[in-house]
């Protein structure tokens, strides 16, 4: 590990513009600045981060992005995010074709514009519209690099299903019990069309809410300690981070 951190450790200069561009990781102490620095740059010693749809993409960008991935196993391990190896990036949305069947078993043709896409065992696509800085697509707290990195620690599982594997001090009844009443809640306000402080795309599948509220533990930590109190713990210890510290 030192001898390639000796050879790819990120320039101060360009490690600095992408924190400074950053306030999910800007705002971090001294201590875990350091340590995200050594993380990125083993991450991308080990991933290929490539533009696609004709997006050149450029060591800003590069570090932009797996200094915010990376913020997610601060006090994991980057094995954690194992058994994959590239990062594409489009410049804008991009369409995915998906079959699906309907009751009868007949298959559509369906496409679906994307900010961001995580697949098992695959690569991490993203929008760089949507990841860039400044931008915030679904609201103040959303963060599309976070949402699919935190589905790659999802998947270490299986498929994503809101159930990552969790640390041997945590109970997994109270990790179930937590995000399932909150996911319950957030249901229901969506279903009567209520007004939400939190993306409503958190309440299409336990995995987006996992995602979604991963998000939000984040960038407004505020917010979900408030709202979902138990949750946050249940992230907390899952992350072994306390953002509210930095508030």
């Amino acid at each position: 590990m030192q001898h390639v951190l000796f050879r790819s450790r990120i320039p101060y200069p360009l490690w600095h513009e992408a924190v400074s561009s950053a306030p999910v990781v800007a705002r971090l102490g001294h201590r875990e600045l350091h340590r995200l620095r050594k993380l990125a740059s083993l991450f991308l010693h080990e991933k290929a981060i490539t533009g696609a749809g004709g997006l050149e993409v450029d060591d800003f960008m590069r570090v932009y992005i797996a200094a915010q991935a990376c913020l997610l196993i601060l006090n994991l391990d980057l094995d954690d995010f194992q058994g994959w190896s590239e990062v594409i990036v489009y410049p804008d949305t991009f369409v995915i074709k998906r079959e699906e069947y309907d009751a009868s078993g007949v298959v559509h043709e369906t496409r679906k514009a994307l900010a961001g896409e995580a697949w098992q065992r695959g690569p991490v696509i993203l929008s760089w519209s949507d990841a860039r800085p400044g931008s915030h697509p679904h609201g103040p707290a959303s963060n599309v690099i976070l949402h699919e990195f935190s589905h790659k620690l999802d998947m270490l599982n299986g498929a994503a299903n809101g159930m990552p594997p969790l640390h041997r001090d945590m109970v997994r009844e109270e990790w179930t019990a937590s995000l399932s009443h909150a996911y319950e809640n957030l249901y229901h306000q969506v279903e009567r069309h209520h007004h939400t402080s939190i993306d409503p795309y958190a309440a299409e599948n336990p995995a987006e809410f996992f995602a979604v509220l991963t998000e939000v533990f984040f960038v407004q930590p505020a917010l979900l300690h408030r709202l979902y109190p138990k949750v946050y713990r249940q992230l907390s210890l899952f992350y072994r981070q306390d953002p509210l510290q930095y508030t």
